[in-house]
């Protein structure tokens, strides 16, 4: 057979529906087959989901994974399947394998293990030795694992045994800069070894990581024959044409609009509704200030989930302006959004009275302003218990940074969607939202931001300008550059050694914040794990 038709299933698989999972992957087998295609791939981890995590010390679990694969071989009538699973034989392995005729013909394991950023893979697999090289339909196919086309020796293994093709299955997380770093690998990877390669991406939010699909077809010389969208599900179809070894990709969906701002608002918007949806509620609740940040929030919740799945409350106190309010509610009627109205002035007043004798002698501060946000976040948490609507809070990258965030305040929530979005960012994602009509009110986007919890506050009143503070943070944090490489860079030193004590000192804050997609090469979280507890400055 000179041409070899085979299908890449870019879908979301959810961690730890297995049965669900197991059915999924019979229902796409049977599409691919009547798209006349003699092999569909999976991604990584398909029966278990990505990741797994400390599922994969349970028994039962792997039992489970074990047991569906099964159901699956069955199931591999006049097709092959390569499906990503959990695969224990004493140790545990990542393992893919290749269904046919109704049967297991091989089982791959993954040899390059990350352990790196949210990658915790040696904690719970073992690695494989030597890649898989089979004949398969008139080509000659390596088959791959994820991390094992990162590295060059798997890669270099496969050609060795005569590969001409790796079909490659994946679940390489979301950020800014991944889609052109993985081009530039796959195509040094076939340039290398002379082999065509299929790269096929998970897709989908799960917990505080999205994957992008953005799935390839790379020739031999390195040339990108073909890539799917980013964040859409696709059943696709290609050829390998075995003797001119080339790709041609039949039908694939294009890309619209594949900017920075496109991009990432999509990884949010998917983050958030696979969020919602695997946690099964039924909608969300968020406080909308007239702010920035509740604004793009209110966005991304109603394009995610629909009008009728969100509700927005506005909670003013005496320090809420009249154009606060205003803004909120002109953004709920643009939406379509239920708008509910909760003064704090009450619950302030009584958590004061309360406390009188306590803070007797003692001049107001930061707690009377602190003390607002929270009557805030405990009205929004009572809404939440009540409806049963998860509460998104709206806080970003550069405050939960710094720590310009109140803990049992604004930080209460269920999922922060624009955690790992800088200020500047969250600017740049609403003016993109706004590209075919006013969903933010422009007012929105051009007055000061303040959290109102005094007369005439604004944001810069506590914090540098947030261009400053951004371009810090990202040297920062992302850069991991020291405070001294950062002022040799042009930045004013008491304004870095400051920003850098804010970061360190704020780390408490974040291990109790809400979880919110990865959309940087460095996020707060499991990405970037600090200790609370340090000497070091």
């Amino acid at each position: 057979m000179a041409r070899l038709r085979f299908a890449l299933a870019q879908f979301d698989f959810a961690v730890g529906a297995v049965a669900r999972n197991g059915a999924r992957v019979r229902e796409l087998m049977a599409q691919a087959r009547t798209a006349g295609a003699a092999l569909v791939a999976f991604p990584e981890l398909t029966l278990s989901g990505y990741p797994p995590e400390d599922l994969l010390l349970r028994p039962s679990f792997l039992a489970a994974c074990e047991h569906e694969l099964a159901q699956v071989a069955q199931a591999a009538d006049g097709i092959a399947a390569f499906v990503g699973h959990p695969h224990a034989m004493g140790e545990v392995y990542n393992a893919a394998s290749l269904l046919a005729a109704g049967r297991i013909r091989f089982t791959a394991h993954k040899q390059a293990l990350p352990n790196y950023t949210v990658f915790d893979e040696k904690r719970y697999f073992r690695p494989g030795h030597g890649s898989a090289v089979t004949d398969f339909a008139g080509a000659r196919i390596g088959w791959l694992v994820c991390e094992d086309i990162w590295e060059p020796e798997p890669a270099a293994r496969a050609a060795g045994k005569g590969a001409e093709l790796l079909i490659v299955i994946n679940a390489s997380p979301f950020d800014v800069g991944k889609a052109k770093a993985r081009e530039e690998l796959l195509a040094r990877r076939a340039r290398e070894n002379g082999v065509a390669i299929a790269y096929l991406n998970l897709v989908g939010g799960q917990d505080d990581l999205v994957f992008d699909g953005g799935s390839l077809l790379v020739e031999p010389d390195g040339r990108i024959a073909a890539s799917a969208p980013a964040f859409v599900d696709a059943l696709l179809v290609a050829e390998y044409d075995a003797v001119a070894r080339k790709f041609r990709a039949i039908d694939w969906p294009v890309e619209a609009d594949a900017s920075r701002e496109a991009r990432v608002y999509a990884a949010l918007a998917r983050g958030l509704r696979d969020y919602v949806d695997k946690n099964r509620f039924p909608g969300v609740i968020l406080g909308l200030s007239g702010g920035i940040d509740s604004a793009l929030t209110l966005a991304l919740a109603v394009d995610a989930l629909g009008a009728d799945k969100v509700t927005a409350v506005r909670l003013p106190s005496r320090y809420t302006s009249d154009l606060s309010n205003d803004l909120a509610a002109q953004q709920a009627r643009t939406l379509g959004v239920e708008l509910l109205t909760i003064p704090i002035a009450a619950p302030f007043a009584g958590f004061l009275d309360t406390l009188a004798p306590a803070f007797a002698g003692r001049a107001a501060d930061v707690t009377e302003e602190n003390l607002q946000s929270r009557c805030r976040g405990a009205i929004l948490m009572a809404l939440s218990n009540k409806t049963g609507r998860m509460l998104l809070t709206t806080g970003n990258k550069s405050e939960y940074a710094t720590g310009y965030a109140t803990i049992y305040g604004d930080m209460c929530g269920g999922y922060a969607p624009l955690k790992d979005c800088y200020k500047d960012l969250v600017y740049a994602l609403s003016r993109w939202r706004n590209r075919d009509g006013e969903v933010v009110p422009p007012a929105v986007i051009e007055r000061a931001p303040s959290a109102e919890l005094r007369e005439n506050q604004t944001d810069q009143d506590s914090l540098p300008p947030y261009p400053v503070l951004d371009a810090i943070l990202a040297r920062f944090v992302e850069g991991e550059q020291s405070q001294a490489e950062i002022v040799a860079a042009g930045f004013d030193d008491a304004t870095v050694r400051r920003v850098a004590r804010l970061v360190l000192m704020s780390e408490y804050k974040r291990r109790q914040a809400a979880p919110g997609p990865k959309i940087s090469a460095r996020a707060f979280g499991r990405d970037r794990r600090y200790p609370i507890s340090s000497g070091w400055g």
